[in-house]
This record gives structure tokens, C-alpha cells and sequence, in this order.
């Protein structure tokens, strides 16, 4: 079996991913790494160990030590938290990017992954059904640093054949992790306060639309990307994929149905003018078409699996 290396896997998506490709790989071929020691506790079911991804020798190193064959870079810093220290997001985001890239290069690995976001699109982006290509111009360091990842993703599988394979996640929604410094990030931690009873303060206004989905569906297209036969993966770059869009009132309205007694108020910040500038809805058909991707879950169905599940999990 192929080894494989996750890089970031303590993170919202990567804590989920992680368990399934040691599902799919076996825990023994599967490395799971993160900066935060104390976050490898739970990887007891692969390889963990401590890994900054800018300490490029030590990462060299474990690739050939361990014969990896396929990366999944997921490490970066978020848009809300990017806009805090623009020069060190971009730093990180791009610099971890390139040696990911290069590394592939070098040691033909058979095959990297890399998350691209909504983040890419920006004020001047069609913002119902934003097409696949499309003007985009972000206005975040985050979506910056995804726009022009998305160009070197491209140019080494173009100019170096590397099997680099990228998806333009929406807001992603789980239970399993608290949120990490994104925009959509209310959507998560709206669960965890109805849970506790507590009133919830949204830093969005009631009628902001965002592109979201479930992160079993995320974990789902993530595979589904990564094996589809290669002549299948048409875009180099990153694929537009969607699942769901709602706003922060019909998230609080579908989780009322469960605890009528939840309160939700409005506080917008900083964190609107990045919301503004993203799109309402996204046009996945490419997706669709080249490798079968489809979502399994709608607002009702998420809020009812959340709700469900989410009061097991201590953090």
C-alpha cells in the first residue's frame, strides 16, 4: 500500500480526512503531522508525530525516510486569522506550497493534494451560480494566497507532469473539531452554543448567503478527487464544488426545530466585509461531470446529524 503523508492534520478538515485514508491505506501507511503536539492525541490509530511544514529538511527527510507517495498539504492560516498578520498567512500559505510542489517534483511522488477555497472569488465574482472560471480579484491574504496556489498548482502538473489535485471548498461544517480562524466559522459554533443553552451572537448579518456543506460530503468529493483515474481530472487548478446555501437565520431556524428555546442575535464585524465578497451559491457542474461528484446532505439533514452526534464530543 502507498504511504501517505498528511500535513495539518489536526485541523477542521484534516482531523476527519485523516481517519478515513487509515481506513482506506491501513494506519501503518498513513502519517499523520501537525504543529501542535498536543493535537496528535488523537491519532492513535495511524503514525503521528510533530511537524512544522516550513522546517523543509525535516519534511524532506520523512518523505524519503518513510517512502511517502502522496501528500495532503492542508496546513495554512485561515481568512479570518490571515487578515491579523497578512505577511505571515502569506508566507506560510505559499512558501509551505511551493516546497509541497518542488518536493513532488524531486522525489515523483505519485500524487498531491492541496485545498484550494471560495476564498479565491471576490467582490466583482458573479455571485449566484459563480461559474467554474470567472473573474475572481479576492481581497483577503488567504484568498490571494489560494488564487495564486491555484496558478502554481496548474503550472507544475503543466511544466513538470506533477498529479497535483485541488477542490475550492465552501464553508466546511463538522462536529468533530471546534472551528479554526474561518469566516464560516459560525456555522460551527452555533451547534456547539445551542448544545450548551447558551445565547449565540452571529458575526454575520441574518441574510448573509455562503456557500456551505457537511463534512462527511467535503471528506467524500476530497476521495472521490483523489482516485478518480487521472485522464478524469480535467482542472488543474482547483474544481468549484458545492453542497448547500443558507444563511445564518435559516441555520438558527432549522436548529430551532430542535431546541425551540435557542436565542441568535446579530453583531456583524470585520468578518462581513469577507463574507460580502464571496459568492452566494457555486457552480460545481464540472465536478459533476468529469468525476461524479454529488452531495448527500441538505441543511435539515446536517442540523438533524449535528445535533445528534455533537454532544458526545468533549473539547
Amino acid at each position: 500500500m502507498e504511504r501517505v503523508l498528511i500535513i495539518g492534520a489536526a485541523g477542521q478538515l484534516g482531523s476527519e480526512l485523516t481517519q478515513e485514508l487509515a481506513n482506506i491505506y491501513g494506519g501503518e501507511n498513513v502519517i499523520a503531522t501537525d504543529i501542535n503536539p498536543q493535537a496528535l492525541e488523537k491519532f492513535d490509530f495511524c503514525k503521528s508525530m510533530t511537524l512544522d511544514i516550513m522546517d523543509q529538511d525535516k519534511v524532506r527527510s520523512l518523505v524519503k525516510e518513510e517512502n511517502v507517495k502522496q501528500i495532503y498539504h492542508l496546513a495554512a492560516v485561515l481568512s479570518a486569522t490571515g487578515e491579523k498578520n497578512p505577511l505571515f498567512a502569506w508566507s506560510l500559505n505559499m512558501d509551505s506550497l511551493l516546497f509541497v510542489l518542488e518536493l513532488a517534483k524531486e522525489e515523483k511522488l505519485d500524487k498531491v493534494y492541496w485545498p484550494s477555497s471560495i476564498a479565491v472569488f471576490g467582490p466583482n465574482t458573479p455571485k449566484v451560480n459563480t461559474p467554474q472560471y470567472c473573474v475572481k480579484e479576492p481581497n483577503t491574504v488567504y484568498g490571494i494566497s489560494k488564487q495564486a496556489g491555484e496558478r502554481w498548482c496548474e503550472y507544475y502538473f503543466q511544466k513538470f507532469g506533477v498529479d497535483v489535485r485541488s477542490l475550492r471548498y465552501p464553508g466546511l461544517i463538522g462536529y468533530k473539531s471546534l472551528p479554526g480562524g474561518g469566516t464560516t466559522d459560525y456555522a460551527v459554533d452555533i451547534y456547539h452554543k445551542a448544545i450548551a443553552g447558551e445565547h449565540f451572537i452571529s458575526f454575520l448579518k441574518e441574510d448573509t448567503y455562503l456557500p456551505m456543506m457537511y463534512m462527511p460530503d467535503a471528506i467524500k468529493a476530497t476521495l472521490d478527487l483523489m482516485h478518480a483515474p487521472k485522464e478524469q481530472v480535467k482542472i488543474r487548478s482547483s474544481y468549484n464544488l458545492a453542497a448547500i446555501s443558507f444563511s445564518p437565520k435559516e441555520i438558527y431556524e432549522s436548529i430551532k426545530e430542535h431546541y425551540p428555546d435557542f436565542t441568535i442575535s446579530y453583531s456583524p464585524d470585520f468578518r462581513q466585509g469577507i463574507a460580502d465578497s464571496w459568492p452566494d451559491s457555486i457552480d460545481d457542474s464540472r465536478a459533476r461531470e468529469d468525476w461524479g461528484w454529488n452531495h448527500a446532505y441538505d441543511l435539515s439533514k446536517m442540523t438533524t446529524d449535528i445535533l445528534k452526534h455533537l454532544p458526545s464530543y468533549s473539547f
